[in-house]
């Protein structure tokens, strides 16, 4: 299946006409925010544009379809094929990923439980549909500088949000998994937490991770890189968007067990790494590479890449077959 049919599967009948021409350019979507009450918006490679009730895009909200709370209520059970008890889990968590890979984001009443916890969201009034997009080849460049001597050296890749700093992770992945000139291939896991990574829907990952490459799907990060190490056996293990106390000693305990970790970071420059890495002074950093990402005239690519002693091993380099 094409990705214009995957997402417009994600509509009810009546409303599918509407996003024929919208969906014409798919390889270039990046979102589609809905809302009660809200004009449609739709982001193409990070510029805004609005749907109309006739399926044109425009630039302007006043033309815009402006959804109804029951039109919200039509995709939702759409999505849910009518049964938001089975998506309960899914729902607690605040998203629901579709064949595809495409994840659909909600907001609207939380309802809590005795304890204060999320049980359940109910009256949910805002989605935002992010468009899954892989870029097989988008760590091409960056692929000499993930080895040392065929060994698979400890990465953290660091950016603000919207550098595709997940895009290139799931490109490493699936060429550590596949092999490649520069090693062989290697047995991965991925704790993939929000469903990012690999775009899992009932398990099985529909972004292409490589043929050696072990998904646990929807699970927090710490119990998963503690599960998959007792469960899997793997040689390298990667997890997106670490930064906690937690995250930073369950990826050392990784690393005492002898298997390496690829893994993401919001930040932007060495401070912010700082701020997150030392678990104290004797034990120092625990990454032997660290790849800077910007977007520079919309452009995604990696500005420098420092090593763990603190020296710059290259910057400037492109990542021109990455789209984010």
């Amino acid at each position: 299946m094409n990705k214009k049919d995957e997402i417009i599967r994600i509509f009810p009948e009546h409303m599918k006409s509407r996003w024929e021409k919208a969906l014409l350019h798919g390889e270039k979507l990046q979102e589609i925010r809905l809302g009660a009450g809200q004009p449609v918006r739709l982001k193409f490679a990070g510029e805004e544009r609005f749907l109309t009730k006739e399926g044109e895009i425009d630039i302007l909200p006043e033309k815009a379809w402006y959804l109804t709370e029951k039109e919200i209520d039509e995709i939702i059970k759409n999505v849910c094929k009518f049964s938001l008890y089975a998506f309960e889990n899914e729902i607690r968590q605040g998203y629901i990923t579709v064949s595809g890979g495409h994840r659909i984001g909600m907001a609207g009443q939380v309802v809590l439980d005795e304890k204060g916890n999320i049980r359940n969201m109910s009256h949910i009034r805002f989605l935002n549909i992010r468009i899954s997009h892989e870029v097989l080849g988008a760590a091409k460049e960056v692929m000499p500088y993930v080895y040392k001597d065929g060994r698979v050296l400890n990465t953290l890749l660091v950016s603000p949000p919207g550098c595709g700093k997940t895009t290139l992770l799931r490109d490493i992945i699936r060429q550590l998994s596949n092999g490649n000139t520069y090693g062989e291939g290697r047995q991965v896991a991925v704790v993939d937490e929000r469903s990012e990574i690999a775009g899992s829907f009932r398990g099985t990952p529909q972004n292409d991770v490589g043929i050696r490459t072990d998904v646990l799907d929807g699970c927090p990060k710490v119990q998963g890189m503690m599960l998959l190490m007792r469960s899997m056996s793997p040689s390298v293990v990667a997890v997106d968007e670490i930064g906690s106390y937690e995250d930073i000693k369950a990826v050392y305990q990784i690393l005492q067990c002898g298997s390496s970790v690829i893994a993401t970071m919001h930040g932007s420059t060495m401070e912010d790494v700082h701020r997150h890495m030392y678990l104290n002074d004797e034990k120092g950093l625990l990454f032997d590479r660290f790849l800077f990402l910007e977007k520079k005239h919309g452009v995604c690519q990696v500005r420098e890449i420092i090593d763990g002693r603190g020296q710059k091993v290259i910057w400037g380099l492109e990542r021109k077959t990455c789209c984010v």
